[in-house]
């Protein structure tokens, strides 16, 4: 199925979307409740303000990106890594 040039609010459930593409898609404000994402690329993306909670990040890599403001449990990762560079 194919979803080209539209605005339209979708409610996807108990639907199993593996190996879609999105490019050049909206999804701010987009609630993502039990998805998975095991196996996911994310690319030239904008995750402002965005919450995790209740998840698995095992495995996650973050490469190349600006994390100013990112906290993890309310620390700030840019805190972390500065501890981390004094420690080593």
């Amino acid at each position: 199925m194919e979803i080209r040039n539209t605005t339209h609010v979708l409610a996807v459930e108990n639907a199993n979307l593996e190996a879609s593409t999105f490019t050049d898609v909206n999804l701010a404000n987009t609630v993502f409740e039990n998805v998975r994402l095991e196996g996911a690329t994310f690319t030239d993306i904008c995750m402002g303000s965005v919450t995790i909670r209740d998840g698995s990040l095992r495995r996650l890599t973050i490469e190349e990106c600006d994390i100013e403001g990112m906290r993890i449990n309310g620390v700030l990762v840019s805190d972390l890594l500065e501890a981390y560079a004094k420690k080593s």
